[in-house]
């Protein structure tokens, strides 16, 4: 399919039918989210064990690029709480937090996780991201909502605290310093947990993060709390981000893969998932998963040329943008020039603003990820599924990130395999009264079944990692029918493919009870594998006789059969005894 213009620069689409009244609504949401970006920036910033302004810097470019490349309308880029942490926990591992090299690292993992996602989007590798099962997300996202939340008790407390991304260790220590808090400090972090809650539940038109902001400056600054223990932001620096080449070496690049490939998926997958639940709200444009790791991809290599660390979409900025009435990814640019005004005009503002009230947000912010949801249903339907949830999360809050995904994705694929090598399969009866035939265990007792017929339905593709699995079942249902059988039909409406091994072994099968006076038949067979049966020479060697559109069918023809069957038995008998 041909590329146009537009599909490479979706701006192209929207830009030039935009309209004078979206200006208005694109104006609000984006002072709304720009405003809400600024502390959210920090404060993220802080998770990630970067400087502040580098969160003020990830706030603006990022969003500023995906409007061009971007699909949704609505979707807001920049730094999130799950991502910041991954970047400090993996980091961590190679340079010290805090350090210049760090800040390198830091900026390098943005360009190289924006490498893979342009790369994943133009090979359309969107895909890949649908190994992270829900079970796994919901594990990972809770145990590190956990996690940001417990890191945060050092700025709620005003106490020295080591990082860690390990729960108990946080709680250990936390235990350890706990007489040791400022209780001024504490204070600041409760009020602000509590107005951000109020205003979460009465008021989401009101920025609460900036109200809780302005506060907390207003009582440091007019108290001098900063002089009895309570930490403050201290200096910004001011002035736009300067363009500079991240350091690119070899070491380095491969150490930092195997983070800025998890990195590439998580973010794509927090981005496309609320991407998508907004595109619902609206039918004016339709989301690209692969232009969307396109348009992520860009905004991190172009952010990484200005001292940004890895962005992706938001939930909470992005809910807010579409509550405000963004019409247009313009509400994104807007944004950026508001955090872009506050770089050159405003940072000095923040030199008094608490670490509590930062820790606050953060708390408050991560609460929502927490997901009680799926585990509870999981626990109603699916007990396989949560035994993966739960091990994600015991793994991401106790041994690491990485691990805990790792742990998960193999869990799954594992869960994965068994299924497809142990599908489900079915003995069919009729309903009495009708042509319609159901699996016998779900309604024993009131379906019909003959001692002459089986009849199997077998809901999978049939291929290499089954068909043992396949065959002795088979065998054990012909065992308990009894020598009474004389037709064994396959009902195929479920079997969407089969490969070599499925042939082979319906060779054996055919020849195995043919040799025991028991025919095959086929029933509902779809054409690509009704193909590969021609083909293979399997259709030929049961007959074409004993092919059928329906499970009826064949049973018809089957009483049919042995009607004549027994006239010519009949027949036969009378000519013997009028011949005597």
């Amino acid at each position: 399919m041909k590329l146009s213009l537009k599909d490479i620069f979706p701006i192209l689409e929207w830009l030039p039918n935009y309209k004078k009244e979206f200006f208005k609504n694109d104006l609000g949401a984006g002072l709304s989210v720009g405003i809400m970006l600024i502390p959210q920036g920090i404060a993220y910033a802080m998770i990630a064990g970067l400087p502040p302004i580098y969160g003020l810097y990830t706030a603006m470019i990022p969003q500023i690029v995906y409007a061009i490349f971007g699909t949704s309308r609505q979707l807001a880029v920049g730094p999130v709480a799950m991502d910041s942490l991954i970047v400090a926990s993996g980091v961590a591992t190679l340079a010290e937090i805090g350090t210049e090299h760090f800040i390198e690292f830091a900026i390098l993992l943005a360009f190289m996780m924006g490498v893979l996602q342009v790369i994943f989007g133009i090979f359309k590798l969107g895909f890949l991201v649908n190994f992270l099962s829900r079970p796994v997300i919901s594990g990972f996202t809770s145990a590190a909502a956990l996690i940001i939340a417990l890191s945060q008790l050092k700025h709620l407390l005003g106490v020295d605290m080591q990082r860690n991304n390990r729960i108990h260790s946080l709680i250990f220590e936390a235990l350890q310093h706990i007489k040791d808090t400022n209780l001024a400090t504490l204070s600041i972090g409760i009020i602000s947990i509590l107005i951000l809650v109020f205003f979460k539940r009465f008021s989401k038109r009101i920025p609460a993060a900036l109200v809780v902001v302005v506060l907390g400056i207003l009582f440091v600054k007019f108290f001098n709390l900063d002089q009895i223990g309570v930490k403050i932001i201290g200096d910004i620096p001011s002035g736009l981000p300067n363009f500079i080449v991240p350091s690119f070496e070899k070491q380095t690049l491969i150490d930092l893969f195997p983070i800025a490939l998890t990195l590439s998926f998580i973010a794509f997958l927090e981005a496309i998932s609320v991407a998508k639940a907004i595109e619902l709200k609206h039918n004016d444009y339709k989301v690209r998963p692969n232009q969307e790791l396109i348009a992520l991809g860009m905004g991190n290599i172009v952010g990484s040329f200005f001292q940004t660390y890895p962005a992706t979409g938001g939930f909470s900025r992005t809910a807010v943008n579409n509550q405000a009435g963004a019409k247009t990814p313009m509400a994104a640019i807007i944004s950026g020039f508001v955090v872009g005004l506050t770089l050159l005009f405003f940072t000095p503002v923040f030199y008094y603003l608490p670490e509590a009230v930062l820790a606050a947000i953060i708390v408050v912010a991560v609460f929502g990820l927490l997901d009680f949801r799926v585990p509870k249903q999981l626990l109603k339907y699916s007990k396989r599924e949560l035994v993966i949830l739960n091990s994600t999360l015991l793994i991401t809050a106790t041994v690491g990130i990485k691990e805990g995904i790792f742990i998960g994705v193999v869990l799954s694929l594992g869960m994965l395999i068994y299924t497809t090598t142990k599908p489900h399969i079915a003995i069919l009866g009729r309903i009495p009264n009708t042509h319609f035939y159901r699996n016998i265990k779900r309604f024993e007792g009131l379906l019909i079944t003959s001692e002459a017929l089986l009849i199997v339905r077998f809901d999978a593709q049939l291929f290499f990692a089954n068909v043992q699995y396949f065959k002795d079942k088979l065998e054990s249902s012909v065992t308990r029918k009894g020598n009474k059988l004389k037709l064994i039909i396959i009902d195929g409406e479920s079997i969407n493919s089969i490969d070599s091994s499925g042939v082979y072994m319906l060779n054996d099968v055919i020849a195995k009870y043919r040799s025991i006076n028991i025919d095959i038949a086929f029933t509902g067979m779809k054409g690509p594998v009704r193909d590969v049966l021609e083909k293979s020479g399997i259709i030929k060697k049961i007959g074409y006789q004993n092919c059928f559109l329906s499970i009826q069918e064949a049973v018809d023809a089957f009483e049919e059969r042995k009607k004549n069957k027994e006239t010519e038995i009949k027949y036969s008998d009378y000519i013997k005894q009028t011949n005597r």
